[in-house]
């Protein structure tokens, strides 16, 4: 799109991750808000013109954190309604944490283009966040962990779900269209696609 090796720029901050699990594990959506903004000011002030965040979990403050933003945010639960509805899949499953599964981060976006969700099992909720947390954030792939992930996809799959949201930044580093039992929506590459049609100044 813009030549050999060209990009966009692209300015990042982050808080430490342990304190927004501290935030997450107390519920304290208010806090994940304070770190979000903290970044928001410090990118603004570096010259950003508009913000992502590639944590689909931490969008549970979202609404929190839009009126007091310095600049303007994609939301990646929107960017993936967008697609999902592009594609003609009407019934989404959703894998992630077990903050993000159990919140509206996905359901009150894809309503919103008339898309349903279907969540895992509260067993299957709670495994995957600690496949996440506990392997996958700290680069432990182990196939039995892929395995399961195939499993509650295929679950989902006999829900009459006709794809699957890939809701977790670290869940592409072992599912993906190749080994998945539905068609993937891959949220992190999906944002990140949406970035830089939105940096370029390019329609979707």
């Amino acid at each position: 799109m813009l030549g050999p090796h060209a990009h966009p720029e692209v300015s990042l901050h982050t808080a430490s991750l342990a304190d927004y699990v501290e935030c997450l594990d107390r519920g304290d959506l208010q806090g994940v808000a304070d770190l979000m903004l903290d970044s928001a000011r410090k990118l603004a002030a570096g010259g950003a013109d508009f913000l992502v965040c590639p944590g689909n979990t931490i969008h549970q403050a979202f609404s929190m954190v839009e009126p007091a933003s310095p600049l303007p945010w994609l939301h990646i639960a929107e960017v993936v309604a967008s697609e999902a509805a592009a594609r003609g899949y009407r019934r989404l499953g959703l894998t992630g944490t077990r903050w993000l599964v159990a919140s509206n981060v996905y359901p009150e976006r894809l309503a919103l283009r008339g898309l349903e969700l279907v969540r895992p099992s509260d067993d299957e909720r709670d495994e995957m966040g600690r496949l996440i947390m506990d392997e996958l954030v700290v680069g432990v792939i182990r196939p039995t962990t892929v395995e399961y992930f195939q499993t509650v996809i295929r679950s989902l799959q006999a829900r009459n779900c006709d794809a699957v949201i890939l809701g977790c930044t670290e869940i592409p580093l072992i599912i993906d269209d190749r080994n998945s039992p539905l068609p993937t929506l891959d949220s992190t590459r999906l944002l990140a696609r949406a970035a830089l049609w939105r940096a370029v100044g390019t329609a979707q």
